[in-house]
Parts: structure tokens; C-alpha cells; sequence
């Protein structure tokens, strides 16, 4: 059947526009301004341990989108190439797929904790019915753990608070 009648009558649903109960209009969170054009070979702030293609793509759209620069790592080794070619930067975010089994999580996080101290926050995020690995997460330090959806609906706000110089942050 076609509904295209009811175009342009958002919140009206034939009860003189009012909402039926339980019913509340859609909301649309509004995504952050991009950060200025950062500086050609600037060091990566933000690292994901992500083996999730459908997460890698979502993290690096919405990244582009918002000039942060994020480095795919697949294990420690890699991350701590990473970290020595940006010198004494440490990384401000590291994101953790805590199902990604490969870069083993729950026995990388408390190393990285042990290195980066307080100066980086490690946020990990898993499926909403894993309650017993969320727990475990906050174990050994992760400082947030997200389900999927909370994580893809803060990814914007997350990226660009961490992905920011640093000068920017601490004004």
C-alpha cells in the first residue's frame, strides 16, 4: 500500500498530531564538527584493536569524516611499533573489540594499562548479552565497556574528544 500521503505529516497520525502513546518522535543525535585539517604525519592518537570489518569500515568513515587519524593494530607488538615511530606521544584512546580473539584482550589490556597509565583511556565494547565479559572487561581496566549499539551510536562524540590535538584538550 502506498503510505506516500502521510509525507510532510510527521507527529500527526490522524489524531490531530498528536503522538499516540509510547510513541515518541524520532530522535537524530547531531554529529560533531570535524576537527581542523590536521598536520601532514601527525601521530595517531587513537588505536582499535578491531578485526570486525564491518566495525573497521564504520570507525574509519566516521573518522574520516571527522579528520581524527585511527591505526588498526592486530596485535601488541604492532601497537608498540606504532607508538615508538610517534616518539614520547603516548595514544589518548585505545578501542578494543573484546570478541576479537586474535589480539587476546582480557590479558592485553592490564599490559597496556601497566605502560600508559592514567594519560590513555581504553574503551572496549562487545554484544549486549555479554555480561559475564563486560564484567571481566572492567577487571583489567578497560574504563568503558559499551555494547555494539551504544559504541556505533557514541563513535563520533569518542573520536573527536581523543582524536583532538592535544592543546585542544586541555583548554
Amino acid at each position: 500500500m502506498d503510505h506516500s500521503y502521510r509525507v510532510g505529516q510527521a507527529g500527526n497520525n490522524g489524531r490531530g498530531g498528536r503522538l499516540r502513546p509510547g510513541f515518541a518522535p524520532a530522535y537524530n543525535p547531531v554529529d560533531p564538527d570535524p576537527l581542523p585539517d590536521q598536520r601532514e604525519g601527525a601521530a595517531s592518537r587513537i588505536f582499535a584493536f578491531v578485526d570486525d570489518l564491518f566495525f573497521q569500515a564504520k570507525i574509519q568513515e566516521t573518522a574520516r569524516k571527522l579528520n581524527v587519524k585511527v591505526e588498526f593494530c592486530k596485535a601488541e607488538k604492532e601497537l608498540m611499533d606504532r607508538m615508538k615511530e610517534n616518539g614520547d606521544e603516548k595514544p589518548s584512546l585505545i578501542i578494543f573489540d573484546m570478541n576479537n580473539a586474535n589480539a587476546k584482550p582480557l590479558t592485553l589490556i592490564p599490559k597496556l594499562k601497566n605502560k600508559l597509565k592514567k594519560g590513555t583511556s581504553i574503551i572496549g565494547f562487545l554484544s549486549h548479552v555479554q555480561g559475564d565479559l563486560k564484567q571481566k572487561a572492567h577487571e583489567v581496566g578497560c574504563d568503558m565497556v559499551l555494547p555494539r549499539s551504544a559504541f556505533s551510536q557514541n563513535l563520533p562524540q569518542l573520536l573527536r574528544r581523543h582524536g583532538a590535538p592535544e592543546e585542544e584538550t586541555t583548554s
